[in-house]
């Protein structure tokens, strides 16, 4: 069915897929719902009119029977001006694959930045959505404590970092072991004094990040002493940290917690005439757009945002169906995305 008439001719009903197809109501609600009662020719008969039609079920109707809104809540918040980070951007389009799968739709909203239950309220009382998507347990999880007492199904993507002995489910990525293997490529790569550009101390997932970094210069046996620096995420804080620690002379190498910062340390190379990768080698972390479209190309940190979205909504599904998930907490490795920075030829 092309898209115009499907937007302009009559919408096909449940009793026109009954009469095409020559059989009862029941037998379409049945091959919607319960296929396993039908013959596989009446079944297939029945999906194949379904298609030709392009008859999608009430989902209004089919709320009010049985009380669910196929929505799940997410909170949304957008980038940061002065950052290349859209990392949020390419869950939110996993996510929405995933559960196009699962006959579900994502409902986005906002909140004060300052007040992470802000947004929840008004759709528990409107009962809009059947669960949430939390994203955002590095700051706190308080909504984790408002869900749990109102007993609101929900999956964060993120680690109880407040509670490591929380019960909840939920799925994410080990940035410790990003770092590492950013770390380590720039080992095998010849260099020895490698420095981090990383956030404050008060961030947990930029911690959890650095201490990947100081594993594998312990690793290597190489001294990290003055080489990790914490820094805001912008390009021009990570471009005058960057210039700082090449006065030094002997730094060759660079990690960095996000893209952001990453572009920041190319900023000062461009300043300084030195070759990115053939002078000094620079690893970014998330793979976001700008490490995709800078010049020459930023090795980076890719984070598996498909399968986390995958994985979010598989948990979603089984606490959904009232059943307790086999493996609540999921974490997920990352892999490294080798580009011009860091290569010597």
């Amino acid at each position: 069915m092309s898209p115009s008439r499907r937007l302009t001719g009559p919408h096909p009903t449940l009793a026109t897929v009954a009469e095409r197809a020559g059989v009862s109501r029941q037998t379409v609600s049945n091959a919607l719902n319960n296929p396993e009662l039908l013959r596989e020719d009446t079944l297939a008969r029945v999906q194949a009119v379904i298609e030709e039609l392009g008859y999608t079920p009430n989902r209004a109707a089919r709320a009010l029977r049985t009380r669910a809104s196929h929505m799940i809540g997410l909170r949304f918040e957008p980038a940061q001006e002065g950052t290349s980070n859209a990392l949020i951007d390419r869950f939110v389009h996993s996510l929405v694959e995933a559960t196009a799968r699962t006959g579900h739709h994502i409902i986005l909203f906002s909140g004060d930045p300052d007040d992470l239950l802000d947004g929840y309220d008004e759709l528990l009382r409107a009962t809009a959505v059947d669960a949430f998507v939390i994203t955002d347990t590095y700051a706190g999880t308080p909504q984790v404590d408002l869900l749990d007492r109102v007993g609101a199904p929900f999956v964060t993507f993120g680690r109880p970092w407040d509670d490591p002995s929380a019960k909840y489910p939920w799925v994410d990525v080990d940035g410790a072991r990003g770092a590492e293997l950013a770390t380590e490529h720039l080992i095998a790569a010849g260099h020895q004094r490698i420095a981090w550009l990383g956030w404050e101390k008060t961030s947990r997932i930029g911690e959890d990040r650095r201490s990947g970094w100081s594993r594998a210069l312990a690793a290597a046996g190489i001294d990290a002493a003055g080489l990790g620096v914490r820094i805001t995420d912008n390009v021009d804080a990570a471009r005058m940290a960057a210039h700082e620690l090449l006065e030094d002379g002997t730094v060759t190498g660079f990690a960095c917690a996000s893209d952001t910062i990453a572009i920041g340390v190319l900023h000062a190379l461009a300043e300084r005439n030195l070759r990115p990768g053939a002078d000094v080698g620079v690893v970014g972390f998330d793979d976001s757009l700008g490490a995709q479209v800078t010049w020459p190309g930023l090795t980076s940190v890719r984070q598996p945002l498909e399968q986390v979205a995958i994985e979010v909504i598989d948990l979603l599904h089984t606490v959904l169906s009232l059943k307790t998930p086999e493996n609540p907490a999921r974490m997920l490795e990352p892999s490294l995305v080798v580009r011009r920075s860091t290569r010597r030829d």
